[in-house]
């Protein structure tokens, strides 16, 4: 049996996070919010956004021409009154915005039009990471009116600024009675950021980890002993490595140790995966390497079939304000289908199950289904350090 918990428990009051890794509402999904953006695409091959709605409906069946702002979130807008998290954390990987400077070369350009936002409002999304290699995709404009938007409707952000200054700031989000939740953003050329989109004194751009070597920890370090207090919880959030692969780089292992270790980071909530990947615990602390898409328009683009990208999850984790540690860490599974999140079928579930397990175990983690389909992570003792084609386009 797992033992999520350390054998002495703080009694004291609890964050529990709701983190998801990228949430993609924009080209094919924003075609059927109820305001589109101009459907023109620059891939290589799909020239109009409303070829990837025409593929979904292709292989999953016919669904509305035009939804409401809640409909993408589907089943999950239940599982999260369920659980009541203190926070809603996503990777908001599309540009919200009008403009049509798209980033020349890039291949692959998403947006999502601003009268569109109120989809994130539906799903009540507190703070988004916005450190990726497709929050630029409609230039500095796009950026500027993303970052515009998300203030608008007060769901905090960071990773990308109209500076560095702005760029490398947490977003700072107290929790009444129980403390704060820190989350910085940082994006890796590992997953396709490309170098001209660090943010510098005099340009917007994202927080850009140039490497992930030590001096790259010590200035980390340095920003998180600039504002962190007691009971205050530091997520880093970093977009990094290949869409595809369970394999997990040995300097990522060694970074996301280091941030724990040296720089008081507490979480790490890793994304750009397509699917989840394995998940380890760290001297009590999280480390999510890669927690895989959890909206996007993708169905029907064949080639990665083996990695069941529909698949996606919900990771409920629960810490220890006062000590920083982890109390419990829960995933709820969805699938996508018809752009929509719905409930999985038992065999999904265990699919599931089977995968994360075998990913985890590497870590000396191990992952249990519950009756009602939860995924539950759990270890032996909590160790200091576990063992070590297609026309269409995703991003």
């Amino acid at each position: 049996m797992p033992r999520p918990l350390p054998d002495k428990i703080d009694k004291s009051p609890v964050i529990t996070l709701s983190m998801c890794g990228d949430v993609m509402t924009g080209r094919g999904i924003d075609q059927v919010l109820p305001r589109p953006s101009d459907p023109r695409l620059y891939e290589s091959y799909v020239k109009n956004a409303t070829k990837y709605v025409a593929l979904a409906q292709t292989v999953s069946g016919p669904f509305p021409k035009r939804v409401d702002f809640s409909y993408p979130w589907g089943d999950a807008l239940e599982e999260l009154e369920r659980v009541t998290p203190d926070l809603r954390i996503i990777n908001l990987e599309t540009a919200i915005t009008k403009s049509d400077d798209f980033w020349k070369h890039k291949g692959i350009n998403y947006r999502m039009h601003p009268e569109n936002i109120p989809c994130l409002q539906a799903a009540r999304i507190d703070c988004c990471s916005i450190a990726n290699n497709h929050v630029l995709d409609w230039g500095y404009a796009g950026l500027l009116e993303t970052l515009a938007a998300l203030k608008q409707v007060n769901v905090k952000c960071a990773g990308a600024g109209r500076n560095i200054t702005e760029a490398e700031a947490p977003a700072v989000m107290e929790v009444d009675d129980k403390g704060r939740v820190l989350l910085f953003g940082y994006a890796s050329p590992s997953s396709g950021v490309p170098h001209d989109w660090a943010a510098t004194k005099t340009r917007p751009g994202v927080n850009f980890l140039a490497d992930l070597s030590q001096k790259t920890v010590q200035h980390i370090a340095a920003q998180v002993q600039k504002v962190k207090r007691e009971r205050d919880i530091v997520v880093a959030s970093i977009h990094w490595g290949d869409n595809w692969g369970y394999e997990i780089p040995d300097e990522q292992r060694t970074f996301s140790h280091q941030l724990i270790d040296e720089a008081g980071v507490d979480v790490i909530h890793g994304h750009s995966s397509h699917h989840p990947k394995g998940i380890e615990v760290y001297e009590d602390r999280p480390i999510m390497y890669g927690c895989g898409d959890f909206l996007n328009d993708y169905e029907g683009i064949s080639g990665y079939e083996r990695y069941r990208d529909d698949l996606v999850l919900t990771y409920v984790v629960t810490m220890q304000p006062r000590s920083g540690k982890l109390v419990r860490f829960e995933m709820i599974p969805f699938q996508i289908k018809r752009f929509r999140l719905n409930y999985v079928s038992r065999s999904d579930s265990h699919w599931l199950r089977d995968a994360l397990d075998r990913e985890c175990a590497r870590f000396g983690g191990h992952v249990e289904l519950s009756e009602t389909d939860r995924l539950t992570l759990g270890t032996g003792p909590f160790l200091k350090g576990s063992p070590t084609g297609t026309i269409a386009q995703r991003g």
